[in-house]
């Protein structure tokens, strides 16, 4: 069976300070002390809840481990920090690989999850080697240690399901993305439109988005559903090919009046979209604002907030507002994560950021610091819908409606698309519908990028039942695009039966879909093979 007994009471604990690592002694059955620190492991209702406390100490991490044989014959499949980098795969035994947030085995017949529930208070990962199961449960404030001082902190809830019968891998791993996140918070209707980003690059205005807009009206003809049309990044008042931060509140001179234009576009029949960095900003703002560290922002161009401090999260709530209510439905927000850590995601590994720095409150953890800043954005988008970008998924699960589950796809190479799209709609397909709707990025319909190829990356994730968004050049639609838009626009504005990848267990790329209960088989490759870009 090769089920993988994390129910149970860890073997060892181990607790991770700023200069020593500390072997945490059994006291009873659930009860870890030493040198004033505790860690309790209590089970409640089939999941086992962890909790720290360790006062006047600054804490990094905490390390359970489960001593237990671990078949060589298993396969593993593990999340991402953020998002996929074209990096999500089965793979055998790796001892030093990573395995953010959850991970499932699969032993040729069944498929069992093992995780910590969504909204934990620990960024947390886990390894697996021929001897046992590590959680480690990252608890620092930044890049040092977090100072509980007499708080208990609910540290994570870990949970597990074994696989059963019949069932292939895919469908235990949306069984266990459900038992990850019991209350996602999900979109009225299925989410489709366009995003203007990979034809025009940043370079938009006011008639150019009303141009798209009147294109997109007319390829969709579902009058129950009306498409989003998203103002990608070039619209902000200090839209420069160095920086894309803010401020919000006005746009630049090509986008004079931005309730105007959303108005517009509504009178058109489209829903309006836009694009917002909420952490980078040249405005003047209190010194104790700024977040105290040196790697931040790209190009060293503009001031990273802090959302440690509650009035930072007030100022991102009144830019929220304002978009909402320039009239617009959809608001995306985006780069926090690499705001805030200084890395992108593939960059991260073990340690997340750069040692020694931390946020201004060094009493709560980074992730309780991302969820109330996540949580601020959420309530201050009142009726909008919220997608999340270069955001951590498994702290946005129950707050936002849509999650970029990707790294970029690209108007310019069909490759970056292949490697990016293809990949993480796959991979972090368990996870749509069961911890928010999963947009895979869009298809970017230019001249550069051959018709035949981006007409299949259209249809699957038109029939794939996850958002489809369309960046589409006005010279690259043609009679052929504009059928295939209509086409696909009319299935993607309809609920459908998640897509599957039948072939996602010996590939990064599946070519094998099952969608709306038939095989179809895709070709990925351009006639030379892969592409470096």
């Amino acid at each position: 069976m090769d089920y993988l007994d994390v129910r149970r009471v860890p073997d060892a604990v181990t607790v991770q300070l700023e200069d020593s690592w500390v072997s945490l002694l059994q006291h009873g059955e659930e009860r870890w002390q030493q040198q004033g620190i505790e860690v309790l492991t209590e089970f409640r209702e089939g999941q086992q809840a962890i909790s720290l406390s360790a006062p006047g100490m600054a804490v990094l991490r905490v390390a359970l481990r489960w001593r237990q044989p671990v078949s060589s014959r298993l396969r593993f499949l593990g999340d991402h920090w953020d998002r996929g980098y074209g990096d999500l795969e089965w793979r055998g035994l790796v001892p030093e690989r990573l395995l953010p947030w959850y991970f499932l085995t699969f032993n040729g017949q069944e498929t069992h999850g093992y995780g910590v529930k969504t909204g934990a208070r620990a960024i947390c990962f886990w390894q697996v080697d021929a001897s046992g199961v590590t959680l480690w449960l990252d608890v620092r404030n930044g890049g040092a240690g977090v100072e509980l001082g007499e708080r208990v902190l609910p540290v994570a809830e870990i949970v597990s399901r074994e696989g059963r019968s019949g069932e292939s891998a895919f469908q235990a791993a949306r069984a266990f993305c459900s038992q990850l996140c019991e209350r996602p918070v999900l979109p009225k209707q299925p989410v489709y439109g366009s995003n203007n980003w990979y034809y025009a690059y940043g370079n938009s205005s006011h008639r150019e988005i009303l141009a798209d807009t009147k294109l997109l009206a007319e390829l969709a003809p579902n009058q129950e559903n009306r498409p989003y049309m998203v103002i990608d990044d070039g619209w902000q008042l200090c839209s420069l090919s160095s920086y894309n931060g803010g401020p919000w509140r006005q746009g630049n001179y090509l986008f004079p009046d931005m309730g105007r234009l959303a108005g517009e576009m509504r009178e058109m029949g489209v829903r309006p979209g836009i694009w917002m960095r909420p952490l980078l900003t040249l405005e003047k703002v209190p010194a104790e604002w700024i977040l105290k560290v040196e790697h931040r922002s790209q190009n060293n161009v503009g001031l990273v907030l802090d959302p440690s401090q509650p009035a930072v999260l007030e100022h991102v709530q009144e830019d929220i507002c304002c978009l909402h209510d320039w009239g617009f439905e959809l608001i995306k927000h985006d780069f926090s994560t690499y705001d805030l850590f200084g890395r992108w995601g593939f960059q991260m590994g073990a340690q997340l950021t750069e040692p020694g720095w931390h946020f201004a409150d060094r009493s709560r953890t980074s992730a309780e610091i991302i969820l109330s800043f996540y949580r601020a954005i959420a309530e201050a988008s009142a009726d909008s819908v919220i997608i999340g970008c270069n955001t951590i998924g498994h702290l946005s699960a129950g707050l936002f409606e849509l999650q970029r589950t990707g790294d970029d796809t690209s108007g310019r190479e069909w490759e970056r698309t292949r490697f990016m799209g293809i990949n993480t709609l796959a991979f972090r397909m368990p996870q749509h519908n069961t911890f928010f709707a999963a947009d895979a990025d869009c298809v970017g319909l230019t001249n550069q990028i051959p018709w035949e190829l981006n007409q299949r990356w259209l249809d699957l994730l038109a029939r794939s039942g996850t958002p489809l968004f369309v960046s589409a050049a006005p010279d690259a639609v043609g009679p052929a695009q504009r059928e295939a838009l209509i086409q696909a626009f009319t299935l993607a504005a309809q609920e459908r039966i998640p897509a599957e990848p039948l072939d996602w267990l010996d590939t990064t790329c599946p070519a094998s879909w099952q969608l709306d209960g038939q095989t179809t088989q895709y070709d990925w490759y351009e006639a030379n093979g892969v592409r470096l870009y």
